[in-house]
């Protein structure tokens, strides 16, 4: 029988591929469409099936989890990837909004497979006994993995501009062949499948705590993407002419430094004092980032700073918050149904990233950048308050 830990390496050296792929995708996308001209809606429009499927996928996911399993979840996810990649190799002129919409769709869908396969793994290494380990195992995987998808933010910026969109896909496919293929090799088949039979309508079933703590992801996540997912690299295109390169590499460095705050948060807070005061607390100082950025903006400050330095301080009070998040779901997740209540909790968060995706193109085209960054702030305010009545793991 292969070794848990081992299976769980492998399953993350997989995740991290298809992490690379996704963030190339993603920036490529935005990117080669702002540049034939479409406005910050039609941008946000590609991406409302890739959240919505996301929400979808995580809830019916964790099910389909506990009966094929972790490992086949996460194969399935490659899988789809490929084809959504796929679909986008055609004559660019012949890729209509629409068109996008559902190649984007598949790959929500796989992006949801991938991280839901992931992240449940963890929780039958780690016995409940050891919550300073499951918090630093579970910030490494998270800052990782957002390590990596600020590179991939950067690489598909980069080839769009050496090599072109077509031969850029090819490249990814090509890599999530070889991942997929060495997986089916490696991977042992049976890992995550559940003892117990569970029924679909268990997915809808949680705890309050569960339900507090999705409900809190959810806003805590749509008010990252209200701003900068579609809003932020537009302005910086349009408004201060940056290149499709220097805008990767910003929004790369910003997502790698992010990740990297993400895997040292269990020695910034730790695990004994994750409770709802502290998500409120962490959640308080977040609030003021936003802010920060919106006086700045309106009292005619240097962008380029504004932008750098607001990014430098949303980026590393997100990442605590974000991480206190990702423990307590783990924590609170039953061993036998953890697929399940972890799928639901990033059901919620996709619904975040789908209101926070739709918002920002509306608000931005109709309102500007400062009416992202102050819709941002209430977001923010709102998930405080309802982590607020969140009980410790042990409780």
């Amino acid at each position: 029988m292969k070794s848990p830990a081992k299976q769980y390496i492998c399953v993350t050296l997989s995740y991290w591929a298809f992490t690379l792929t996704d963030g190339a995708l993603r920036m490529l996308v935005l990117l080669f469409f702002h540049g034939l001209g479409y406005s910050p809606v039609q941008i946000a429009s590609l991406f409302l099936l890739y959240e919505f499927f996301g929400m979808v996928t995580n809830l019916y996911g964790g099910w389909l989890a506990t009966r094929i399993g972790l490992t086949r979840t996460l194969q399935l996810g490659l899988a789809v990837q490929i084809i959504s990649l796929v679909m986008l190799l055609k004559d660019p002129s012949l890729l209509t909004v629409a068109y996008v919409m559902v190649a984007q769709a598949l790959s929500g869908i796989a992006k949801d497979l991938s991280k839901m396969s992931a992240k449940s793994s963890i929780k039958a290494l780690v016995p409940d006994s050891a919550q300073g380990t499951l918090f630093r195992w579970i910030a490494l995987l998270t800052g990782s993995k957002n390590a990596l998808k600020g590179l991939g933010f950067f690489l598909g910026a980069a080839l769009l501009a050496w090599l072109g969109f077509e031969a850029t896909l090819l490249v990814m496919i090509a890599l999530l062949a070889i991942v997929l293929a060495s997986g089916l090799l490696v991977l042992d088949s049976n890992n995550g499948k559940a003892l117990s039979t569970h029924k679909l309508r268990d997915s809808f079933i949680k705890s309050a705590r569960i339900n507090r703590l999705s409900a809190a992801r959810m806003f805590l996540f749509c008010s990252r993407d209200i701003w900068f997912v579609v809003a932020l690299p537009v302005f910086i295109q349009a408004h201060l002419g940056w290149s499709h390169i220097e805008v990767g590499i910003l929004m790369a460095s910003w997502v790698i430094g992010y990740g990297a705050v993400q895997a040292l948060a269990p020695r910034i807070t730790n695990s004994s004092a994750a409770d709802g005061p502290a998500l409120s607390k962490w959640a308080g100082g977040l609030f003021i980032a936003p802010c920060v950025m919106a006086l700045g903006l309106t009292l005619g400050l240097d962008p380029s700073l504004v932008v750098i330095a607001g990014l430098i301080l949303f980026g590393g009070l997100f990442a605590i918050n974000s991480s206190l998040h990702s423990y307590l779901i783990i924590a609170y997740a039953q061993h036998d149904s953890v697929s399940l209540d972890v799928g639901f909790y990033y059901m919620a968060n996709a619904g975040g990233r789908l209101l926070g995706t739709i918002l920002s193109g509306l608000i931005y085209q109709q309102y500007g950048l400062i009416s992202c960054l102050l819709m941002s702030a209430m977001m923010i305010a709102i998930s405080g308050i309802i982590a607020r009545q969140l009980p410790r793991q042990t409780d």
